[in-house]
């Protein structure tokens, strides 16, 4: 699945060519998670603001003739979509679900399981967004996420520290893979009881989760399958794990073979020397 740096390297690799682009036209094919609340007739002519990412959310405002708000489109990658930004599409394939096509190029959206979305709002905080988004928790790098309000957050939680940290409503970002490397890099089994963390063991974990994303932001996220960011370049973050993907090898720090188990029909990876309960 998209995570959050998936996300926001594919917000970066089309705001600079679509904010103050012309919408056109806007085609919807097969339905999607949630119907486009719109018609999309109504769309064109507008224009595309400041792109914006809240999670694993992305967001495209969209402006009126005299630079109004006229609501936007809120747009989530599902468990396998990917966004190209094409200047020359050629006609859509069976998983390529939207269309948003501008004066400068044709933003298409490939969901080949159709658990993704395209649903236009009146505002960020109205309608459907509002909806989607109200039980998001902060963003990762947000200065208001302390060391405290996580461990505040985790207190209340008796499940798994990566359970609660998946669940996405204390600190947002830390998908499947992410909350597995930044456990290993915090020295936490990820089978911890959320609520049994110290302040000093969230302050580590936090600034662990923050290096882990940053780096992955650097190295353009992770492609495990298909992911490639608007432009069609692949992440590398995969290639650098320290234990996500790699059962049964040797731990970069100590050597002992690295486990693999489910935890809520999720693998998990750790190394069950480095990382204590």
């Amino acid at each position: 699945m998209p995570e959050l740096p998936e996300v926001e390297v594919t917000r970066r690799s089309v705001a600079p060519v679509l904010e103050g682009a012309l919408v056109r036209a806007v085609r919807v094919g097969a339905a999607l998670r949630w119907p486009l609340g719109a018609d999309p007739a109504s769309l064109v002519g507008l224009r595309i603001g400041a792109l914006l990412r809240r999670g694993k959310y992305l967001w495209l405002p969209l402006l009126g003739k005299d630079g109004a708000p006229q609501g936007g489109l809120l747009l989530h990658l599902g468990m396998s979509g990917s966004l190209a930004l094409l200047r020359e599409p050629g006609p859509p394939g069976k998983h390529e679900h939207f269309d948003l096509v501008t004066d400068a190029g044709t933003l298409r959206l490939t969901d080949p399981r159709r658990f993704g979305a395209v649903v236009w709002s009146p505002a960020l905080d109205q309608g459907m967004a509002e909806r989607l988004l109200a039980r998001l928790g902060h963003e990762p790098f947000d200065p208001a996420l302390t060391p405290a309000l996580l461990h505040q957050g985790l207190q209340r939680r008796r499940v798994p520290v990566k359970a609660a940290l998946l669940a996405g409503d204390i600190v947002v970002g830390a998908g499947n893979i992410y909350a597995c490397e930044a456990l290993y890099e915090a020295g936490i089994d990820p089978r911890a009881p959320a609520n049994t963390l110290s302040l000093a063991r969230c302050e580590r974990l936090l600034q662990a989760l923050r290096a882990t994303l940053a780096r992955a932001l650097d190295l353009g996220g992770s492609t495990l399958r298909d992911f490639r960011d608007a432009h069609g370049m692949s992440g590398a973050f995969q290639d650098q794990a320290g234990v996500y993907g790699r059962e049964g090898q040797d731990c970069r720090r100590c050597g002992t073979a690295v486990q693999r188990l489910v935890q809520g029909q999720r693998s998990t990876f750790f190394c069950p020397r480095c990382q204590r309960r």
